[in-house]
């Protein structure tokens, strides 16, 4: 089957930039099956990811039943990007894969630290490009199943996952008096995070917009279940009542050599508190970052910590164990007849 690739950016008219120049942007990327006949070429540009040939903006497939979606995620400082060996592999399964660049916690353009303090902001992305489906769609109409819409995202991605389904957040990880001494103070690519807070809301009103928004309800019902992959601490700022109401099905998938987010202090903890969550541990001394793309020789020469796994051990592989282990799920998931 051949892959095909689009992409643009919408902007949300309800949500200003950090900047407060003008709302909100969102881009996206888009993987499909393209029709027979279809050209792949190389994706121009250096990438730290391997990245598969892709027919741009080619017809679709046309097949006897619409393809159903799957929204992504990606983890926190990444991008839709990172989450393409997902998407290919979905789509040579029947699916179509629609993700987006989280603004300001995107690497696709500068960090904010608006953007990973204020993580509930990525799910109304995602909700805006279903509330938008018309105006990207184009040929793809009547080939997507309105029935059939998933969510998938990894580390901070299933933060955003588990707020679709329903999770509500009680506080942020690193406000000032939710701080250990001595712990971190902030992600990875942004630690120094807590410390920004405190005069962001003295001087930004788009942020203190925002946090006042953080325990507000962003359930889609749309979405009819969530693959979560490796979520991170952040989690255990939602409301355990909010997670035990949730009535959509969950899979939740984690390394057992995770100490970016400890299997027992975050996938345990989550599993332990939804009805309907399946939780599968992925053996192997595997680590956070195997749902990361492999590296080219740049991303190896840049960040060798997210592209070296233990030896014999083949990424490839786990992403095609992961990627058959998503498609069965959302396969299986029943879909209400009067839905």
């Amino acid at each position: 089957m051949k892959l095909g690739f689009r992409e643009g950016i919408f902007h949300d008219e309800t949500r200003p930039d950090w900047d407060e120049t003008g709302p909100r942007p969102v881009r996206w990327s888009l993987w499909y099956p393209a029709a027979e006949g279809s050209i792949e070429t190389e994706i121009p540009g250096r990438s730290w990811f391997r990245r598969a040939p892709v027919a741009r903006d080619a017809p679709v497939q046309p097949a006897t039943k619409p393809y159903p979606l799957v929204l992504l995620s990606h983890g926190t400082g990444g991008s839709a990007a990172g989450l393409e060996w997902l998407a290919r592999r979905l789509v040579s399964r029947g699916f179509i894969a629609l993700g987006v660049d989280h603004h300001g916690n995107t690497g696709s353009e500068a960090y904010r630290a608006e953007g990973f303090a204020c993580l509930w902001e990525r799910a109304p992305d995602l909700s805006l490009m279903l509330d938008r489906r018309e105006d990207w769609q184009g040929d793809l109409a009547g080939h997507i199943d309105a029935r059939r819409v998933f969510v998938a995202g990894f580390s901070a991605g299933a933060y955003t996952a588990m707020l679709l389904l329903g999770a509500v957040a009680q506080f942020s990880q690193f406000e000032q008096s939710r701080l250990k001494p001595g712990g971190p103070r902030g992600p990875r690519e942004f630690p120094d995070l807590a410390d920004h807070i405190p005069s962001l809301l003295r001087t930004s009103t788009a942020f203190r917009d925002s946090w006042s928004r953080m325990s507000q309800p962003y359930r889609d019902d749309r979405i009819k279940a969530a693959l979560v992959c490796a979520p991170g601490r952040s989690i255990r700022g939602f409301s355990e009542e909010s997670l035990r109401v949730i009535d959509k099905p969950a899979l939740i998938l984690v390394g057992d050599a995770d100490n970016t987010a400890p299997v027992e202090e975050c996938s345990s903890w989550l599993h332990a508190r939804l009805d309907r969550s399946t939780f599968k541990i992925l053996q192997g001394g595997l680590g956070h970052y195997i749902f990361v793309p492999e590296g080219t020789a740049l991303g190896l020469s840049f960040a060798e910590h997210l592209f070296t796994d233990p030896a014999g051990v083949e990424r490839a592989d786990v992403h095609e164990e992961i990627a058959e282990l998503s498609a069965v799920f959302f396969h299986g998931t029943d879909i209400p007849v009067d839905t």
